[in-house]
């Protein structure tokens, strides 16, 4: 392989430090068998840690729990999150870390690709820029990334510590064993307590925290400006609706939303936000033209923290497997998340407070596989078209503690919904509780 001949003979750049020294020396005397000699877990709490994960904001601020554990084991550390531009602002001001540095990972980019060797050539310049820092420990968090394992061989990271699937356990000084059920949160956790082990601090005894996001003050009144200037009275009940993600073969068809959006808004008393992106303009655009109701476009009007700040007002928080679903679940507020190719038991929310999981019992599904799913569908496969808009409504009304009798749907998307033969109903078991 081009990148283990690029990788693994480079070795510590010059200069190494005494804290980069005792660094190695934990990995030579700490073949994961157990805690080191104290003077190792003294220099590792003062270690700079770089932490590498390559994804999107949702997945962003899944590892949030895992670098609150990082951070309180290693309170004298430096620990830099190395993320894509497009992630940044889900840790931005987050006190688990004290630096966040971008790259724009191949792969990752949601971008057409490049030429072939244009990933080679930006691992050479991206560690040659990383070398400088000299870090001592690198985390890789996401499973399956061998460029971010790469990365930090070629880099001369001395402590490199991550899961061990092929591509990526030769760049690795410490693997532990893949395991793509897990929770995306428990998989981030497993591997700083790996760490902590390697390193001879002490580990913790449960497991992960909530994970938990705030808006901040200027996210507040972002959010309370949006919504003055829009006319809604500061007491009104709010449901947001976000219908977008970043793979379309997650989408939910937009007429269900429309659906959903008039019977919450008649049966809760309760104002409609939509909220998306700019690339989600058409997207909102057509549930806002499919419902009866009015609703409040809000769209593009808000970035991530604007986002937090809007939907801390929300009495409901409704969407697809999306980064704005986990922040929703993160804020805290009750929410609705509709699945379908991916797995609820790896991207669920893990948010605080009461939370709703509709999928539908379709045995296809999970499939995982967001660029090519088996049944060959690019945006609303079956496994998302079969789940009927009243299995949301009920589950929005349940996870609110309000009756189950809402109203039915509007008449184009029953109309969609008898046109789609493995249509599965709420009685087919397409509700889980996730609280």
């Amino acid at each position: 392989m081009l990148l283990k001949a690029l990788a693994l003979p480079l070795g510590r750049p010059r200069g190494a430090t005494g804290r980069s020294r005792a660094a190695v020396g934990a990995v030579r005397s700490l073949p994961g068998a157990g805690p080191g000699p104290a003077g190792h877990a003294r220099s590792a709490r003062r270690s700079r840690v770089l932490v590498i994960r390559p994804d999107h904001l949702g997945d962003l601020l899944l590892t949030t729990p895992a670098l609150g554990l990082l951070r309180a084991a290693l309170p004298d550390g430096r620990i830099t999150a190395l993320v894509g531009p497009w992630a940044r602002p889900a840790l931005a001001g987050r006190p688990e870390i004290d630096t966040v540095r971008t790259c724009a990972f191949p792969g990752f980019t949601r971008q057409p690709p490049g030429q072939p060797w244009a990933p080679y050539w930006q691992l050479i310049t991206e560690a040659r820029r990383l070398r400088r820092d000299r870090y001592d420990i690198a985390l890789v968090l996401r499973a399956d990334h061998w460029w971010g394992a790469a990365l930090a061989a070629y880099a001369g990271i001395p402590l490199r510590l991550g899961y061990g699937v092929a591509e990526s356990r030769a760049f690795l000084t410490h693997a532990l064993p893949p395991d793509l059920a897990q929770h995306s949160v428990t998989e981030n956790w497993r591997a700083v307590v790996a760490l902590l082990g390697v390193l001879g601090v002490p580990q913790p005894a449960s497991g992960p925290e909530p994970v938990v996001a705030a808006p901040s003050p200027a996210g507040q009144a972002a959010a309370a400006r949006f919504l003055r200037e829009r006319g809604v009275p500061a007491e009104t009940p709010l449901v947001a609706i976000h219908p977008g993600t970043g793979a379309s073969v997650k989408l939910w068809p937009a007429a269900y939303w429309s659906a959903v959006a008039d019977a919450l808004g008649r049966r809760l008393g309760a104002r409609i936000i939509l909220t998306g992106s700019r690339a989600e303009r058409d997207l909102v655009a057509a549930v806002r033209a499919g419902m009866q109701t009015d609703a409040v476009d809000a769209t593009g009007a808000l970035d991530w923290d604007g986002l937090a700040g809007l939907f801390a007002r929300c009495t409901l928080v409704l969407g697809v497997d999306s980064g704005p679903l986990h922040l929703a679940a993160a804020v805290g507020v009750p929410s609705v998340h509709v699945f379908g190719p991916t797995a609820p038991a790896r991207f669920g929310p893990r948010g605080r407070g009461a939370h709703e999981i509709v999928r539908s019992a379709l045995p296809c599904s999970p499939c995982g596989n967001l660029l090519a799913p088996p049944c060959g569908a690019r945006t609303e496969p079956a496994c998302m078209r079969a789940i009927h808009p009243m299995a949301v409504i009920d589950a929005a009304l349940a996870v609110l503690g309000a009756p189950i009798a809402g109203p039915a749907p509007t008449a184009a998307a029953g109309a969609l919904a008898a046109r789609t033969p493995l249509a599965v109903s709420r009685a087919a078991g397409t509700v889980s509780s996730q609280r």
